[in-house]
């Protein structure tokens, strides 16, 4: 609080004024960022066709984490107390940042888009994919422009759309016949 008080040209007493402890600020800090981070998903332009909606509706996730990367990493990758957790806090709505991607996703389910399935699962597979992307490039595992990370991304969501599963096995069963000779 003293380094921040520094930071800001303030009093340590003046943050404590507002705030009766540093988790409090801390709390206050990740609120913000949520809308921040909705208010980004607002800007996201609509596509029309399904899959283009599937691909693109994490592109405020990735934009907010190329855009913010030490908040994104406090308030999306590093533990915190209250943080909501899976299934309890996710199947009642109090994620306001995967709530629009679950809704998404249920409606996928019932133009008969995507296959039936657990919303919630489906909705953190997608989030989850797209986090595991956005860790490794946050590790320096990348030497892409923000644009070239964005469309690997998006190539890999269409990939997880449409399954590896056709090219896995006919690649196997080449592999397979090559291995018997």
């Amino acid at each position: 609080m003293r380094r921040l008080a520094r930071l800001v040209g303030i009093t340590p007493m003046a943050i404590y004024h507002h705030f009766k402890t540093r988790e409090a600020l801390l709390r206050e800090v990740v609120d913000a960022e949520f809308g921040a981070f909705l208010d980004l998903v607002g800007t996201m332009p609509s596509h029309g066709a399904a899959e283009d909606q599937i691909v693109h509706a994490l592109d405020a996730y990735l934009a907010y984490a190329l855009g913010r990367p030490r908040i994104f990493d406090y308030v999306f990758s590093k533990p915190r107390e209250e943080a909501r957790r899976y299934p309890d806090d996710f199947r009642a709505r109090l994620s306001p940042t995967l709530n629009p991607l679950a809704d998404a996703v249920a409606k996928w389910m019932d133009d008969g888009v995507i296959e039936r399935d657990d919303v919630w699962e489906v909705t953190l597979e997608l989030w989850a994919h797209v986090h595991g992307y956005v860790a490794l490039h946050r590790a320096g595992r990348f030497r892409l422009s923000p644009e070239d990370f964005k469309a690997l991304v998006h190539r890999s969501l269409r990939r997880l759309f449409h399954g590896i599963k056709a090219r896995y096995a006919a690649e196997a069963a080449h592999a397979s016949s090559e291995w018997r000779r």
